[in-house]
């Protein structure tokens, strides 16, 4: 009973539309006052203080703060021409440049609203001046952004390690195979798509051989620094010479140094605003982060998790067939609540019934992710999808019905990474 009202106060707090972090502390304190059961005050507000005095939490913010300043440093650019120089003369290559510079520019933001900003500010008036239809482009962006979260390094991993205790470095390992499926399955659709509406190739080859006259060693050397960055990032873990952490902080300094010093895009007069921003960015997930400790500490006082445990592995017998049902309780979660938060509550409650049934808890937080960035472009909140209509100027909903088929491409390689766990473990050994 105790376990069923810190998730009915929680759940009445949200539906009314207090803040998340707000309606965790109502529902851990509801079974205190109402049953003295759950610890007490004094135990929530330990909890809540040992959530935020963590090392690895520190990951988080630093890997927004090198986003930003990333986005702002004109790091996209470099990747698109450094990507379009290659594919652009193909059926349908504008498309996948640009899908490829999300899927690029993720392992360097890990950030989908992040990586939709960045890439759509540029690529989506560049595609619409190539006669490309608006609304079609700027749903590419919205759904494509969505890799931004699954390529490491990806925040949300970071804050799945958090709550459940999992490796950083496998999870980030895990997303490469996903992100680079579903970044494929795109491409293929927008191939398929240019072929059959057509394009102004007079336009595009125009614009290609512009490109093209710069001569590879020269785009290649202007575009280095930013192919390095996820290079010197992810390298750093996976030799066992940084941590996430460090990594993070390493991520920062480089982004300051190549855009200050090589490509001179930022001045240091602007650094303050991006300070700003990035705390903006943070403020209100830190406080989130901060009170899931406590609320996971009275789920587990309550013994909630271990009903939810019981009552899943009494009713399903199979992964497979629970993974299915929690893929579409996912989906529909993504389309309301962000991804953060989404991972903080849910992974540590619903990470110990899987791994009962046989799944791996990589593998589940790869699905998890997987699902919750589909949100990012999905009406009615998705925010990569106000991103994208912002920068193209067109309503978000009109923008989401042209955005579709590219989710639909993206459903496709969702189920292959759902039922096919190679994707997510091949990289672990």
């Amino acid at each position: 009973m105790a376990a069923l009202l810190v998730f009915v106060v929680f759940l009445i707090a949200i539906a009314v539309s207090v803040p998340i972090g707000v309606s965790m502390i109502l529902g851990s304190a509801a079974p205190i006052f109402l049953m003295d059961k759950g610890g007490s005050i004094a135990q929530i507000l330990n909890n809540t203080f040992s959530g935020a005095n963590s090392t690895p939490i520190l990951a988080v913010p630093l890997f927004i703060l090198g986003g930003v300043i990333m986005a702002e440093g004109g790091i996209s650019k470099r990747l698109f021409n450094f990507f379009a120089y290659f594919v652009g003369r193909f059926a349908g290559g504008v498309p996948c440049a640009v899908i490829l510079t999300c899927l690029f520019y993720g392992a360097i933001s890990g950030s989908g609203p992040a990586t939709t900003a960045a890439v759509g500010a540029m690529c989506v008036p560049f595609m619409i001046s190539l006669g490309y239809d608006r609304r079609w482009s700027a749903g590419l962006v919205a759904v494509a952004g969505g890799l931004g979260v699954i390529i490491p390094p990806s925040i949300p991993f970071v804050l799945y390690s958090l709550a459940t205790g999992v490796s950083t470095g496998d999870l980030f390992l895990g997303g490469v195979l996903p992100g680079i499926l579903i970044g494929l399955f795109m491409m293929i659709y927008a191939v398929w798509y240019c072929k059959r509406e057509g394009e102004n190739r007079a336009l595009i080859d125009e614009k290609m051989a512009e490109l093209r006259s710069m001569g590879f060693g020269k785009l290649f050397l202007e575009s280095f620094p930013a192919l390095m960055c996820p290079i010197i990032v992810l390298g750093g873990i996976y030799a066992g010479i940084v941590t996430p952490t460090e990594a993070a902080c390493i991520s920062v300094f480089y982004a300051l140094i190549v855009s200050l010093f090589i490509y001179r895009t930022l001045r240091p007069k602007d650094l303050l605003p991006l300070l700003c921003s990035a705390v903006k960015t943070y403020g209100g997930l830190a406080f989130v982060l901060a009170f899931a400790t406590a609320f996971g500490r009275v789920l587990s006082l309550t013994k909630a998790t271990s009903v939810i445990t019981n009552f899943i592995t009494a009713n399903f017998t199979s992964g497979w067939v629970v993974m299915s049902v929690l893929v579409l309780i996912f989906l529909l979660l993504g389309m309301v609540m962000d991804t953060g938060p989404a991972i903080i509550i849910l992974a540590p409650v619903l990470l110990p019934a899987v791994q009962e049934l046989g799944v791996q808890a990589v593998h589940f937080g790869v699905v998890l992710v997987c699902c919750l960035s589909i949100g990012l472009a999905t009406p009615p909140f998705g925010l990569d999808l106000f991103v994208a209509g912002n920068l193209s100027d067109e309503p978000p909903m009109a923008v989401a019905k042209r955005a579709l088929p590219f989710m639909a491409a993206f459903l496709l390689a969702l189920l292959l990474i759902t039922y096919v766990p190679w994707f997510s473990m091949a990289l672990l050994g």
